[in-house]
């Protein structure tokens, strides 16, 4: 491959310009939480109205997501990526000199349109820079953004709001920001695929409108109530604009969703498996922050530096699993490390309010170790037997699914915690304790649905696994 930039092959300097994005667009989330009460002071709102900084965002990244796969396909993978990256830091300085609540929504929901096309666009870009062998190496680097960014955001986020501004938890995406659209206008390739078809704009209205009900409903469930008015009517509605996706999906030539892929099963049971993990991964990361701050008293930088340790483990780990996945294979990989997991998630489930928060920290270092064993095969294996051509179809499927089944993990244990509590506003310990046990168990079904993967199915993937004949088509491009 043709060498640029410091002598770096093309599919790391792809890798470098995706972190980038996925680092900042995934930050941003976990400090706009921290800053919250700060808005809601810095606005004089109440929390039902500064709770749209957080769900303008949600759902306009719901509308972009599922049709980032055919906008990168047919207008080219540099020019939607490198327009993504230009409006969420365009977006984020006008977020950061907002003097409206009115006007930082606004801005909000602008970010969503770039944040909704940077995660599913990059990713297409670097597994199609990236050969099927060396899937678990860019898996590696997938794991940096995914997990450091989380556990960063609440500590910077808590360091700029208390000790400089809430401005500047917007106004620090931008360097950030800056250097990636630079890099990416220089070095990215552009990348078409003359398969993409017209417009489909039943698809996009469908799996926009249907997502966004759908993340709202979930969103708004634990603390409306489930038997509310707005959250079943929302639910529903959602979930029957899924349905009619599905029919007029099967019927167009070209669909914005390719619904298709799902035949390949490789594809549909690592994303049965990713909804699992990774659902149980964001509820128990939203959880521990409250339990640290409303019930133990922390600080928003004493928690972070708290579940910090985390993204160390993944990061530790996940070198060793990258090695471990060409012998071992993803099935039991996941599964291990899996039950591994929901061993040390059930630690949690038996802390108390004077527990030593380096005990806390331990644990949470542990859970990143066993995370790792589950992120790396699951983003190795998933796109084993996808075309390149249908990479940008998939890669929206797959964050598509991730964004819901993260809102799913976050409302069930939000839920439970609640639920749990005499009073809503303030849950006890013992709340607290059942919900992670709850998280714990989570883990445990998780562990059970990988069982599911085959390790031929992933063969392309592992070397010295010749994938089986005709792999390189499959079903997927059968229609």
């Amino acid at each position: 491959m043709r060498r640029a930039l410091f002598g770096l092959e093309y599919k790391w300097i792809v890798a470098i310009v995706f972190v980038c994005g996925m680092f900042m667009d995934i930050m941003d989330t976990t400090i706009v939480f921290v800053a919250t009460p700060a808005l809601a002071r810095e606005f004089h709102a109440t929390q039902s109205s500064i709770e749209w900084v957080v769900l303008g965002y949600l759902l306009s990244l719901a509308i972009w997501i599922p049709a980032s796969g055919w906008i990168g396909d047919r207008i080219g993978t540099k020019k939607v990526f490198l327009f993504a990256l230009a409006m969420f830091t365009l977006a984020s300085a006008l977020c950061g000199q907002a003097h409206s609540l009115n006007e930082l929504v606004a801005f909000r929901v602008l970010q969503g349109v770039g944040g909704g096309m940077l995660t599913p666009v990059g990713t297409a870009m670097l597994f199609r820079a990236f050969p099927p062998v060396e899937r678990a190496k860019a898996s590696t680097v997938l794991i940096i953004p995914t997990v450091l960014a989380p556990a960063i955001g609440p500590i910077v986020g808590g360091w700029l709001v208390t000790d400089v501004s809430w401005r500047w938890i917007f106004y620090v995406n931008l360097p950030v920001g800056v250097v990636g659209f630079v890099l990416g206008a220089l070095f990215l390739r552009e990348h078409r695929e003359g398969t993409a078809g017209p417009f489909d704009l039943g698809g996009f209205v469908l799996s926009g409108a249907g997502l966004a009900l759908v993340l709202y409903a979930l969103s708004e469930g634990p603390l409306r109530g489930w038997r509310s008015v707005t959250v079943i009517s929302t639910g529903a509605v959602g979930v029957l604009l899924f349905v009619l996706l599905v029919v007029v999906e099967s019927r167009v030539e070209h669909p914005m969703l390719a619904l298709r892929l799902y035949r390949e099963r490789m594809f549909r049971n690592a994303n049965i498996v990713l909804t699992l993990v990774y659902g149980s991964f964001a509820g128990v990361l939203y959880i521990l922050p409250l339990f640290l701050q409303e019930l133990r008293g922390l600080s928003a930088l004493q928690s972070g530096l708290t579940t910090f340790p985390q993204a160390i483990g993944v990061i530790v780990s996940s070198q060793l699993v990258g090695r471990l996945y060409h012998r071992v294979g993803p099935r039991r990989l996941i599964f291990w490390g899996m039950v591994s997991m929901s061993a040390v998630t059930m630690l949690l489930a038996f802390v108390g309010l004077h527990t030593d928060l380096w005990w806390l920290r331990l644990i949470m270092f542990g859970r990143g170790i066993c995370m790792a064993f589950a992120f790396v095969p699951l983003q190795a294996a998933t796109y084993a037997n996808i075309t390149p051509e249908d990479t940008g179809r998939a890669s929206a499927i797959y964050s598509t699914q991730r964004q819901v089944a993260a809102a799913l993990g976050v409302g069930t244990l939000l839920t439970v915690l609640l639920s749990g509590s005499k009073v809503a506003s303030s849950p006890s310990l013992s709340a607290y304790r059942t919900t992670f046990f709850v998280g714990a168990c989570l883990v445990v079904v998780a562990a059970l649905t990988s069982l599911l993967i085959r390790d031929e199915d992933a063969a392309s993937t592992m070397e010295g696994h010749g994938a089986p004949a005709g792999t390189e088509r499959l079903a997927v491009a059968g229609d």
